[in-house]
């Protein structure tokens, strides 16, 4: 087992000022990989002290010498893109292929986005009234990061701060610190100076909330459920610091009758049960058009069925378990609920997959005959948990998608370009996919509602960094 109780303070591994051990789990098996250290106020106050030290000197560097901090940093990660890959299959238990292609490639994508972007950013600009308009670094910063995509949330929280002349201190989820450890290691190696990153673990109630309150930290990111999020909002309010939020979701996604079925409902079906349904912009709720229904809920059942679990750590396209024991009965809980409302259980159901006992694995579970009202069409279920329902019209449709307290995302199937984006434009979501349009790093990633406030990734994610500052200058002449 994995001795990874120190934290990143400073430019160093330093011991937790309080011993409190906590076992990270493999979910696959259920067995303990490594133990590390919950941290206290007190580890946070030493964190945060060494974040506005170190901001007073690195926020008047230049562009050109955090790119090329930046580029050095992209260099090691590419180096050590098995070893991450490894790391995230391991605790997280995405299987392996996945986390080869999806997982640790976010790593990748993000930063060059950001590198980019940096490129572009107008730190000085004229106004057309005569002043001057500058972009600073926001200051100190908390991030806090969940366990689903740990390494894509790190990545568009740490770089952009770090892009921006900011400095910070990274609280991530304590069932997956181990790719944050990682990623500590990769920072140190690119020769980020001492104190510009931190990274001390814990919990949110303890180590997250010191972060959010504490008086020297001026910008809170967070990504994680929407009750954690108002936390943090509450924690901040006291000290007025900026916070941004990416919270849950409870995307829908819309078939209309001339979409291409077979491909877009294997493909959306795909989609929602992509990292055990683990992704808070999964399509869970697939609104079809009564006239294509039946034929709907065919293809789905079909492509249901051979959908697989497997042992994460072989290759393959199969799902692995969930995170954690706790997840793995809120998705029960909610799959139950799910059945004793009446819905149609398509594919799945509850309890664990024959043969796999051992381990956080889930039935792959389709629900047909679902109405809006039902628990699985409005609460976040977080696993591999499809719930559909079925509209008579262009209106019907928008009026179900948007009755949600959220809006990450929205998925529309047409082969109407002008109607796709019609509705597109109708519904209340920060991010609409089309026809299976992916999205792309350097787009803004965030929702409206209770999804969230703020957007991550490309130029965007690093405004949300900047402070924006005008001066006044005298008129000439």
């Amino acid at each position: 087992m994995l001795d990874r109780r120190k934290f990143y303070i400073e430019g160093e591994w330093v011991a937790p000022l309080a011993q409190n051990d906590f076992e990270v789990i493999n979910p696959a098996t259920e067995k303990p990989i490594a133990v590390i250290s919950m941290g206290t106020a007190a580890d946070i106050d030493r964190a945060v002290s060494a974040a506005k030290k170190a901001f007073a000197s690195y926020s008047q560097t230049s562009v050109d010498e955090r790119l090329a901090l930046l580029e050095k940093l992209l260099d090691i990660y590419k180096r050590r893109y098995e070893e991450m890959a490894q790391t995230i299959t391991l605790e997280l238990g995405a299987p392996i292929t996945m986390s080869r292609e999806q997982q640790a490639d976010v790593g990748v994508g993000h930063l060059q986005g950001f590198i980019d972007a940096l490129k572009r950013l107008k730190l000085r600009e004229a106004l057309p009234n005569g002043d001057l308009l500058l972009r600073e670094p926001i200051g100190v910063c908390g991030l806090i990061t969940p366990w689903n995509w740990p390494i894509n949330q790190i990545a568009l929280k740490v770089v952009p701060a770090l892009a921006t002349g900011s400095t910070c201190v990274l609280k991530p989820s304590e069932f997956t610190p181990l790719n944050a450890m990682l990623y500590a290691e990769m920072v140190h190696e690119a020769g980020f100076p001492a104190g510009t990153f931190n990274l001390v673990n814990g919990d949110g109630p303890n180590v997250g909330s010191a972060l959010s309150r504490h008086k020297a930290i001026d910008m809170m990111s967070f990504t994680g459920s929407t009750r954690a999020g108002i936390a943090v909002s509450k924690d901040a309010a006291d000290t007025v610091k900026r916070v941004t939020l990416e919270l849950g979701g409870k995307s829908p996604n819309i078939v209309f009758e001339d979409a291409d079925l077979d491909d877009r409902i294997t493909g959306s079906v795909v989609e929602c049960f992509n990292n055990s349904g683990q992704s808070c912009d999964a399509p869970t709720r697939l609104l079809v058009q009564r006239s294509v229904y039946d034929k709907v809920v065919e293809i789905a059942g079909r492509v249901g069925l051979d959908a697989k679990v497997g042992n994460p750590a072989e290759e393959g396209s199969h799902i692995g378990p969930l995170v954690s024991e706790i997840q793995y009965g809120r998705v029960q809980a909610l799959i139950e609920a799910g059945i004793a409302e009446g819905a149609r259980v398509l594919v799945g159901g509850a309890g664990k997959p024959d043969g796999f006992e051992t381990g956080y694995f889930v039935k792959p579970t389709i629900f047909a005959d679902v109405n809006n009202d039902m628990r699985i069409a409005r609460d976040e279920v977080f696993g591999p948990v499809l719930a559909i329902m079925a509209f008579d019209t262009e209106e019907e449709a928008i009026a179900i998608a948007n009755d949600t307290n959220y809006g990450l995302a929205a998925y529309v199937q047409t082969t109407d370009a002008t109607r796709a984006e019609r509705v597109a434009t109708r519904l209340r979501a920060g991010m609409v996919h089309i026809n299976g349009a992916p999205h792309r790093y350097g787009s803004p990633f965030g929702g409206y509602k209770q999804s969230g406030n703020g957007r991550e990734g490309g130029m965007f994610g690093l405004e949300d960094f900047l402070e924006v500052k005008t001066l006044h200058l005298p008129d000439v002449g």
